[in-house]
């Protein structure tokens, strides 16, 4: 694995220090086709709403694109690699390729991931679900010999599997992994994953990163000191599917949880507000009622209101839910300080140029 000196010191500086992480979604035409121009407007818009990085081919960007037959994992990392080299500070977010597979096919699109200038890889659980505790700490071994890995915790009701603390003692004796997205969407699960950074002697070291689109605000606010005075683990960014919308209030409410933990001061009560009206707002679009069935059209939904997508046409047969478009207008109407369609009016032209 080559990495210049240099390169490894500041993108793994920013990682750690904490960034708005969006999960990167999918533009398609009505035919299920690539739709490249739109694919690069979503990335302009990240980028100019000051994301610290970007995560491709990850579930918002629908594990279909895996598929040798569908063949779109090349040309989406590579479009969005394309379009950040052209972007003003495009050059400077750290970049994230989604990794999935069994093990042959995970170091492949790590090979694949390094050729194209990604810093690191999101490995997916989902096609280890059955496999041995061991083996599935292996597989992020041997991935991690071609890229540095960020480890994920992904919740069982999208392909995840419950990962108990020794499994993740396991993991954190490797040194190539550099961060966790701790997903699952449990609070008891979440603690043991902070319990198994502290004990391991990792807490500073690794970057913690929630994927609990249910408890975005309040992870980011909470310190995590196990022993009562000893070492202390926050989160310190998010890598989230519920980020690659109204990503500029991402941001905005990212840099204020920062400031409040950095400060150590108290958390005032306007943000626990906030953490309650962007979990509600998650509802809407994740659609935990259905299972999370109309997760990714409703994700499109909100940016094809806005007009960087044209539809919520997916590659399979997701669709939104009942009622879910009216649930999405519900808190769009409930929370208008949540939403950026202000920002993205001001500069849809120049991003779909």
């Amino acid at each position: 694995m080559e990495e210049r000196q240099g390169e490894r010191a500041a993108w793994r500086d920013r990682l750690r220090e904490g960034v708005v992480i969006p999960a990167h979604p999918l533009a398609l035409r009505s035919d299920h086709s690539l739709d490249e121009r739109r694919q690069r407007a979503l990335t302009r818009y990240y980028v100019a709403a000051g994301a610290g990085g970007l995560a491709v081919g990850v579930h918002t960007t629908q594990f279909a694109i895996h598929d040798p037959k569908i063949a779109l994992l090349r040309p989406v990392l590579q479009l969005a690699a394309e379009t950040l080299d052209d972007a003003r500070h495009g050059d400077g977010l750290i970049r994230i390729a989604g990794i999935c597979g069994e093990t042959a096919q995970a170091v492949a699109e790590a090979e694949l991931a390094v050729e194209l200038g990604y810093h690191a890889g999101l490995v997916s659980p989902a096609a280890l679900s059955a496999s041995e505790e061991a083996d599935w700490a292996a597989h992020i071994r041997t991935v991690a010999d071609t890229i540095p890995v960020i480890a994920f915790y992904l919740q069982p009701a999208v392909g995840g599997r419950v990962l108990p603390y020794t499994f993740w003692r396991r993991v954190l004796e490797i040194e190539q992994v550099v961060a966790i997205k701790i997903a699952p969407f449990n609070r008891y699960q979440t603690l043991e994953v902070f319990r198994a950074v502290v004990d391991a002697g990792r807490a500073g070291e690794i970057a913690l990163y929630t994927g609990n689109d249910d408890h975005i605000v309040l992870d980011l606010l909470t310190t995590f000191r196990p022993t009562g005075d000893g070492a202390a683990v926050t989160v310190v960014g998010g890598l989230l599917g519920q980020w690659s919308v109204w990503t500029r209030r991402a941001v905005e409410y990212h840099a204020e949880c920062r400031r409040i933990v950095k400060s150590g001061r108290a958390v005032p009560p306007q943000l626990l507000t906030l953490a309650a009206q962007v979990t509600d707002a998650n509802a809407a679009i994740f659609d935990p009622a259905n299972a999370f069935a109309g997760c990714i059209p409703g994700i499109h939904e909100v940016l094809r209101r806005q007009g960087l997508l044209a539809g919520t046409w997916t590659l399979g047969t997701e669709a939104l839910s009942p009622d879910q478009r009216l649930a999405i207008d519900r808190v769009c109407r409930s929370y208008p300080h949540l939403t950026d369609d202000a920002f993205v009016a001001e500069h849809l032209d120049d991003w779909l140029r």
